[in-house]
């Protein structure tokens, strides 16, 4: 079982630096013109350098505020604890879940799906959607059918199968069928029934950390 954790976003600081003054320099007097003098090179180099320097805060700035907001407003860190989704996702994976990609479209079969557990609304869990409403599904010694059809699975690996079975039963509307990944120790559906639409509220997108394990989530 998993309950993700939101990590702690940190802080950006807003963008205030100061607007760059206009390149002067009144020790430079009369007779030393734009090709006379050391006085003039020295006025012009540095406000030039300063102001590179200030424009690569500034952007870098802007594109530290712009993923933030992304982060905060678009996406979701979360930290799963459990085993239930290997080999797709380990104990103490750091992940990012997109918490928009449902009220923009919608949930597909296959679909790694962050949700409050039906029978305690303080925790969350994360599993695979695999029966979507109006769905007949049934179990048979491990095997998942789905309207009639056997349903391919290569994200569980026969190591992690098991010979549980279930009878078969309709998927409510608005309701979805979902297990882990790693079916011998997973607790989901077969045990607390399809969970409600709008106990769902994250799509799994982005593993982050650790660096071995980055990569899109399937």
């Amino acid at each position: 079982m998993q309950e993700p954790h939101p990590d702690t976003v940190p802080e950006i600081a807003p963008d205030n630096d100061p607007r760059i003054a206009p390149d002067t320099d009144p020790n430079i007097g009369p007779g030393t013109g734009p090709d006379t003098g050391p006085g003039h090179q020295t006025s012009a180099a540095r406000p030039h350098r300063t102001g590179n320097v200030r424009a690569w805060l500034r952007d870098l700035l802007l594109s530290v505020f712009v993923s933030a907001f992304i982060i905060i407003f678009l996406y979701q860190p979360v930290r799963v604890e459990g085993t239930s989704m290997l080999p797709n996702l380990e104990d103490q994976d750091r992940l990012f879940i997109n918490k928009f990609a449902f009220r923009l479209g919608d949930i597909h079969r296959g679909d790694v799906v962050v949700f409050q557990y039906p029978r305690d609304k303080s925790k969350n869990y994360i599993k695979r959607v695999i029966g979507l409403p109006g769905d007949l599904v049934r179990i048979d010694h491990g095997t998942v059918v789905v309207n009639g059809k056997i349903l391919p699975e290569p994200y569980v690996p026969g190591r992690f199968a098991d010979d549980r079975s279930l009878p078969e039963t309709r998927i409510p509307s608005h309701e979805y069928f979902v297990m882990g990944d790693h079916r011998s120790i997973s607790s989901d559906s077969r045990d607390f029934g399809p969970v409600a639409r709008n106990l769902i509220y994250g799509k799994a997108a982005f593993v982050y950390w650790p660096m071995d394990q980055a990569g899109v989530v399937r």
